[in-house]
């Protein structure tokens, strides 16, 4: 799989388990707790191959123009793996504050994910070519499991 179709993947099964967070009550505490766990491994996975692999080679294969979107890119996961999920988690997932700040979190993945796809992924399959981009997506792959490999065995701690 090439490296922008992986990244698609990731960014629908997200997506998904956002939706799947913001449709749920104050009630479901439990199923709160699972999705959020969910989230928090597929977005630290996703943005680590992203940001050792994928972006570091679309910059490199582009101009100011894609060096522009590449920090605008990283700060766009900074905002949501170190300002607003770390929120999130410390949140009670019985209060009406968990509601927001899950609806944030999607929101603000849902504007990543756009941008991505519309503009970045595009000007990547340009300046890529088809080898590089299958070349990319199995080294993607592969880190992404020593990612989640890494981040279980460390939560089994």
């Amino acid at each position: 799989m090439d490296a922008i179709q992986l990244l698609k993947n990731d960014h629908q099964a997200v997506k998904e388990l956002l939706t799947e967070l913001a449709d749920t009550t104050s009630r479901a505490v439990k199923r709160r707790t699972t999705l959020l766990r969910e989230i928090h491994l597929n977005l630290h996975a996703h943005t680590t191959i992203e940001e050792e692999i994928f972006y570091p080679a679309y910059k490199e294969a582009g101009d100011k123009e894609q060096a522009k979107m590449y920090f605008e890119a990283l700060e766009e996961h900074r905002a949501a793996e170190d300002l607003v999920l770390p929120d999130l988690l410390q949140t009670d997932p019985s209060s009406e504050q968990f509601s927001g700040r899950a609806k944030v979190l999607k929101e603000l993945i849902e504007h990543h994910v756009q941008e991505e796809e519309q503009d970045m992924f595009k000007q990547a399959r340009s300046l890529l070519d088809k080898a590089t981009l299958q070349e990319l997506g199995e080294q993607m792959a592969q880190r992404k499991q020593e990612v989640i490999k890494e981040w279980k065995s460390a939560k089994a701690e």
